[in-house]
């Protein structure tokens, strides 16, 4: 078989255009959550977040997030070309700050939790995510 000169173009900037697409997504999450902060100090802990170490189907991925005196919490998934999934919102009658819901993941990636505490801090949870094809777990 043989490329000629444009095949072989095509070929590399698809290559290229490949290997930066990850490092705009994160981007867009640091973007996200500086926006959703105003720019302050983002705290690790404080947020529990529960989702599988290995999802078969990247379509629909579990995910629970829970922060206790939480006002807000911003859930992202950091390699999604829109990484915004979803902000739940907690008033002064909410049972318990707590949320669940399924994801769709376009691959392995960081699932990220940013909690809005009712002192105004803010409080993080991260998780990988392996998504597999084919189900295989491997």
């Amino acid at each position: 078989m043989e490329f000629s000169r444009r095949d072989t173009l095509a070929l590399g900037v698809g290559a290229v255009a490949l290997t930066i697409l990850p490092f705009q997504a994160t981007a867009a999450a640091d973007d996200m959550i500086a926006a959703f902060t105003g720019g302050a100090d983002v705290a690790e802990g404080g947020v529990t977040l529960t989702a599988p170490e290995i999802a078969e189907n990247g379509n629909t991925v579990p995910v629970t997030v829970s922060a206790d005196g939480a006002e807000a919490i911003l859930l992202l998934a950091a390699g999604n070309p829109t990484p915004d999934v979803a902000t739940f919102n907690f008033g002064e009658l909410s049972g318990s700050q707590s949320a669940s819901t399924r994801i769709r993941l376009a691959g392995t990636q960081d699932v990220v939790a940013v909690a809005k505490m009712a002192d105004g801090t803010f409080a993080r949870a991260s998780s990988t995510v392996k998504v597999t094809i084919g189900g295989c777990g491997g």
